[in-house]
């Protein structure tokens, strides 16, 4: 029998933190952290990184496990979850897994393409192409190779269009295709490691985009009046870290710096940053969405963790695990 594993997904903002200590309340849970930002050592308040309090309620992994100067791909975090999730299955207690980093997601799920890995003689290459030319130029130049990949991603998603130029040109062919390689839709395509796993998807998600869009700025707003502009000048005042790191590309954590880079105001940040987070929440729905199995819940309704607490109970099978006081509806149980 299949152990169940929650995967509680949903844009930022959208109330995942509370929802995954309901759970905890609920059942014995144990939270793995799927994000790409609180993996981050001294990265808390841009983050939303859970707190002393939050932390001694229920056991989080994942979390301040990579310094801000190192990378992390996509399948680090899917070794270190599998350990994780295997870990908490060991003790008998329920694997929660929470976030809004939806790659991670994925590859976990479905797997990942054999892709090359980085290479530091393309990146410099791309990058001084951008530096001279902007990234909608090195944007283009993906559009020739990869048309598919070209088309979802905006202009000056440098990130993402680096990554994807670099897999064209090491590999000559495109990176959407050596995606697709490994996806979802067939029982031969799901990785034996996890096949004894049963992802139970649940998704927060807003009824309203103006709602979310609102709740962004509050946070926003709420993570300057916490200090988030001293804990970016903390950072910089490293002297090993600089703007072009996946840290310090983190959404909140590029504007700040700019900003204490004499680049922009301090008003002109706050307006960025609110502008990036809503551009990624709504990239992380268009992810969702695709998701056809997902039950989704409405993160604006009232109480919403209750909700999914409520979606839970009334699964056709019971999350069979030491400390559940739900009954069996059907007689069905999965055995961690």
């Amino acid at each position: 029998m299949k152990t169940p594993v929650i995967c509680l997904m949903g844009p930022t903002a959208a109330g995942k933190s509370a929802t995954t200590l309901a759970i905890a309340e609920r059942w014995p849970a144990e939270i793995v952290n799927v994000d790409s930002a609180t993996i981050y050592r001294g990265m808390d308040i841009g983050t939303a990184k859970p707190d002393a309090d939050e932390r001694a309620r229920v056991a989080q992994h994942l979390l301040d496990i990579v310094d801000p100067a190192e990378a992390y791909s996509a399948a680090q975090f899917r070794h270190d979850a599998l350990v994780a999730i295997e870990g908490i299955r060991q003790r008998g207690r329920l694997p929660v897994l929470a976030g809004g980093t939806m790659l991670y997601f994925k590859a976990l799920r479905d797997g990942l393409a054999d892709l090359p890995g980085a290479d530091p003689a393309v990146r410099t290459r791309i990058e001084a192409s951008a530096a001279e030319h902007g990234w909608p130029a090195v944007h283009a130049e993906l559009q020739a190779l990869d048309p598919v990949t070209a088309a979802r991603l905006a202009p000056n998603d440098s990130q993402r269009i680096q990554r994807a130029l670099e897999v064209c040109l090491l590999s000559g062919q495109p990176y959407s295709s050596l995606l697709q390689s490994s996806g979802p839709g067939k029982e031969t395509s799901v990785p034996p490691d996890i096949r004894h796993l049963d992802f139970i998807e649940i998704s927060l998600e807003p009824s309203d985009r103006s709602g979310l869009h609102a709740r962004i700025a509050q946070r926003f707003d709420a993570m300057l009046a916490a200090g988030l502009v001293d804990e970016v000048r903390a950072l910089r005042a490293r002297g090993d870290l600089h703007a072009g790191l996946p840290s310090m590309r983190c959404v909140g954590y590029r504007q700040i710096w700019h900003h204490l880079a004499g680049e922009t105001s301090l008003h002109e940040a706050r307006e960025q940053g609110i502008a990036a987070t809503r551009q990624l929440a709504k990239r992380q729905l268009t992810w969702l969405r695709a998701r056809p199995d997902r039950l989704v819940i409405d993160c604006l309704a009232a109480d919403p963790a209750s909700r999914v607490i409520a979606a839970l109970t009334k699964r056709p099978i019971r999350l069979d695990i030491p400390g559940d006081p739900s009954p069996p509806d059907n007689g069905t149980h999965v055995n961690g």
